[in-house]
């Protein structure tokens, strides 16, 4: 079964990881990681997203973030497929470094952004990679070290996330001590799980619910009350493809087969012509994929510009599912 498109518009909060394939290591060393730093500031900079918290572990990443000039899709294609390119070069490696697509959960901010911040920057010291709170507040790979001022970082947005502690002078001693007061929570499953859990905000108020007869409305890809839930799914996608069509990012599906097609080395005329090549293939499910999870267009779209059936594209965009559209050095 496809899996289902990601959700994105504008000021949402979004709750993004990504893992090394395999569970292999992304960060080999410091090099590696200030080249993640130095793109995530890029982005800023040019005003394509925002961020509030942010790790860096040995396998895998979080950011806590929103999107805003540039949807999400388009800046974690710009940082992953760059860095995924000076990492192999710098290793001297070839293939995928990150495992399938990352993953970005939409978020009900008032309810979980303390929440997440804390989860994504108490993670250093779960995995034991730094001994207490102290070295967490020196370490330079996670946002933490910014909030309580140990290291200046212009590109990330400090003073939003303190403005949830007062907003004052007593701002970092209020984070830090509510940093302090989530270690012994351990890993939280409902901030990174999927379903209902992660929708209603754990096991406990699933049961509650449940014992007063309640049926919540619940999306993998969201985290909040069932009311969240109900508004995004209902409004949010359309308003994405409202936005992309106003605003003139969307490339038409001509443009795009043109790049996979460059991409997968053929032309356009066999790309329509029904081959079943194994590269003209693979260029059909990139194509089927991206635009119809990452550019909004309709399965029937796509379809009647391939010269194919609507059920195919379904079939097109499962098989892309398996290809790591995040590795391609597309510009969309």
């Amino acid at each position: 079964m496809p899996r289902l498109g990601r959700l994105d518009a504008p000021g949402v909060l979004h709750h993004v990881m990504g893992r090394g394939i395999e569970k292999r290591k992304i960060f080999l060393g410091d090099e590696d990681r200030n080249d993640f730093i130095d793109r995530l500031s890029a982005l800023v900079q040019k005003g394509a997203i925002e961020i509030y918290a942010w790790v860096l572990m040995p396998n895998h990443f979080h950011i806590l973030c929103k999107s805003k000039n540039l949807p999400l899709a388009s800046s974690m294609r710009k940082l992953l497929t760059g860095y995924v390119v000076n990492y192999n070069k710098r290793h001297r490696r070839y293939g995928h470094l990150f495992q399938n697509r990352y993953k970005s959960i939409v978020c009900q901010e008032d309810a979980y952004l303390k929440e997440l911040v804390r989860y994504i920057h108490l993670n250093l010291l779960r995995a034991g990679l730094v001994n207490d709170l102290k070295e967490l507040d020196r370490n330079p790979w996670s946002g933490h070290s910014a909030l309580v001022g140990k290291i200046k970082r212009e590109w990330q947005n400090t003073e939003y996330v303190l403005s949830y502690f007062g907003g004052t002078r007593n701002a970092k001693k209020n984070y830090s001590q509510y940093i302090n007061e989530g270690i012994d929570q351990g890993r939280r499953a409902e901030l990174v799980g999927g379903g209902l859990i992660r929708s209603m905000g754990g096991w406990s108020a699933v049961l509650a619910s449940r014992r007063r007869g309640g049926r919540e409305i619940a999306d993998q890809r969201i985290l909040g009350d069932g009311d969240f839930v109900k508004t995004v799914i209902s409004g949010l996608d359309d308003l994405v493809k409202k936005n992309l069509r106003l605003s003139g990012q969307r490339i038409d599906i001509k443009a795009l087969a043109e790049k996979i097609s460059e991409r997968y080395n053929i032309s356009i005329g066999e790309l329509l012509s029904g081959s079943r090549r194994r590269e003209v293939v693979k260029a059909r499910c990139a194509i089927s994929l991206i635009g119809v999870r990452e550019l909004g267009y309709s399965g029937a779209d796509v379809a009647r510009y391939l010269g194919v059936t609507n059920s195919c594209v379904t079939r097109l965009i499962s098989a892309g599912g398996k290809q790591d559209i995040n590795d391609m050095d597309l510009e969309l």
